[in-house]
C-alpha cells in the first residue's frame, strides 16, 4: 500500500531501522571500544605465530591459547612492569616537587648560578630567576603529566581489570576465528571486495608500522638513553628514558631534545666525562638507531610523510588518549586511502565512458 503511494518507502524504513540498530549496537560496544581495538591489533600482529602453530597443531583452541600466552609473556607483562616502575618513580618526583619545592628551587638556582659563571655563557647575561622559575614549572608540569596519565591505568582498578579481561577474551576469539570474522564483515559490507581489502591492508600496515616505530625504535632509544643517564649518575633515568620514547616520534630532533641539553648542562657544571659520554653516546649510538632500524622495520610499508605521522600521532593522543598514538595514524591512513580510491573510481568511470 505505502509503496504505491510512496515509491521506495519500505526501503527507506528498512534503512532507518538498520541505521538505528547499528547506532544502538555501537553505543552498547562504546565502553569497550579501546579493549576491542587493541585485541584486533594484537591479533593482527601475532597472526603469523598463530598460523605457524596451526601448521603443527590441529586444535585451533590450543593454538589461540598458546598465542595468547605468548602475547602475555612477550608484550603485556613487560609493558605492565615498566608502567609500574614508571609510576613509582613519577610519584616520587611528584611528591618531591610538591613537598620540597624550596629545595628544588635552591638546586635549580645553584645550577643556573654555576652555568652563568661559565665564560661561554657569562656574556649572555642570563636572567637566572626567570630560568629557575620556568624550569621548576616545566619539571612540575612533566611530573603532573606523568602522574595524571598513569593514574588512568591505576585510578579505577576495577574498570581497568574489566577492560583488560575483555581485551584478552576478544583476543582469544580474534586469534581463533579472525579469518571468519573478516570474511563475514566483507560479505555484508556494501563495497567491493577490492576496496574492503584495501582498507584492511591499510589498517594492518599502518598499525604495525606505528607500533614498530614506537615500541621498537622508540623503545631502544629510550632504553639506551636511560642507560647512559644511569651510568652518568643522572637521577630518575627511567622517567627520562620513557620521555625519550615519547619524543622519538618528533621528526629530525627526536629524543635528542632530552639527551643533548643534559650532556651540555653536565659539561657546564664541570662533570666533564659525564657530559662527553652523554653527547658522544647520544650522537653516535642513540641517533643511529633510527637511521639503521627504520628502513629494516618499516621499509616501504607506510606511505605517509613523517610530518603527517607526527601530527596524526599527537592529534590522536589528544583526542583518544594513550591509544591515539596508533588510532591517529590509522585514521590519517584511511583518509589518504579513501581519497585515493575515490580518484581511482572516477578515473575508471571516465575510461568506461
Amino acid at each position: 500500500m505505502f509503496d504505491k503511494l510512496f515509491p521506495g518507502f519500505s526501503t527507506l524504513i528498512l534503512l532507518l531501522l538498520l541505521g538505528t540498530v547499528t547506532l544502538l549496537f555501537g553505543y552498547i560496544l562504546k565502553p569497550f571500544f579501546f579493549a576491542i581495538f587493541w585485541a584486533v591489533l594484537l591479533a593482527a600482529i601475532f597472526a603469523p605465530l598463530n598460523g605457524l602453530l596451526r601448521q603443527k597443531l590441529k586444535s585451533h583452541n590450543l593454538c589461540a591459547s598458546l598465542t595468547l600466552g605468548a602475547v602475555l609473556v612477550s608484550l603485556i607483562l613487560p609493558v605492565g612492569l615498566i608502567l609500574l616502575l614508571l609510576a613509582g618513580e613519577s610519584l616520587e618526583i611528584y611528591n618531591s616537587v610538591n613537598s620540597n619545592s624550596s629545595s628544588w628551587m635552591n638546586s635549580l638556582t645553584g645550577m643556573f648560578n654555576s652555568l652563568s659563571q661559565h665564560h661561554l655563557l657569562a656574556r649572555f647575561d642570563l636572567d637566572q630567576q626567570f630560568l629557575t622559575v620556568k624550569s621548576f614549572e616545566l619539571l612540575k608540569a612533566i611530573a603532573n603529566f606523568l602522574v595524571n596519565n598513569l593514574s588512568t591505568f591505576t585510578g579505577n582498578t576495577i574498570l581497568f581489570l574489566v577492560q583488560f579481561a575483555v581485551m584478552l577474551y576478544c583476543l582469544f576469539y580474534f586469534l581463533r576465528d579472525g579469518d571468519r570474522f573478516i570474511n563475514t564483515i566483507a560479505h555484508y559490507m556494501p563495497v567491493d571486495e577490492r576496496h574492503m581489502n584495501t582498507f584492511i591492508s591499510e589498517f594492518l600496515v599502518t598499525s604495525k608500522a606505528t607500533l614498530k616505530f614506537a615500541f621498537v625504535i622508540g623503545g631502544i632509544q629510550g632504553f639506551l638513553g636511560g642507560l647512559i643517564f644511569y651510568i652518568t649518575g643522572i637521577e630518575n633515568p627511567l622517567v627520562w628514558g620513557v620521555l625519550m620514547i615519547g619524543l622519538s616520534i618528533v621528526p629530525v630532533i627526536g629524543s635528542s631534545i632530552i639527551w643533548a641539553p643534559a650532556g651540555i648542562i653536565m659539561l657546564f657544571l664541570g662533570h666533564i666525562w659525564q657530559g662527553i659520554a652523554i653527547l658522544v653516546f647520544g650522537a653516535v649510538v642513540i641517533s643511529s638507531v633510527d637511521n639503521l632500524l627504520r628502513p629494516i622495520l618499516l621499509g616501504k610499508d607506510i606511505q605517509m610523510h613523517p610530518l603527517l605521522i607526527f601530527l596524526s600521532i599527537l592529534g590522536g593522543i589528544a583526542v583518544f588518549g594513550f591509544s591515539g598514538f596508533v588510532l591517529g595514524p590509522v585514521i590519517a591512513s584511511f583518509f589518504l586511502s579513501s581519497w585515493k580510491l575515490l580518484l581511482e573510481l572516477s578515473l575508471e568511470e571516465k575510461t568506461q565512458k
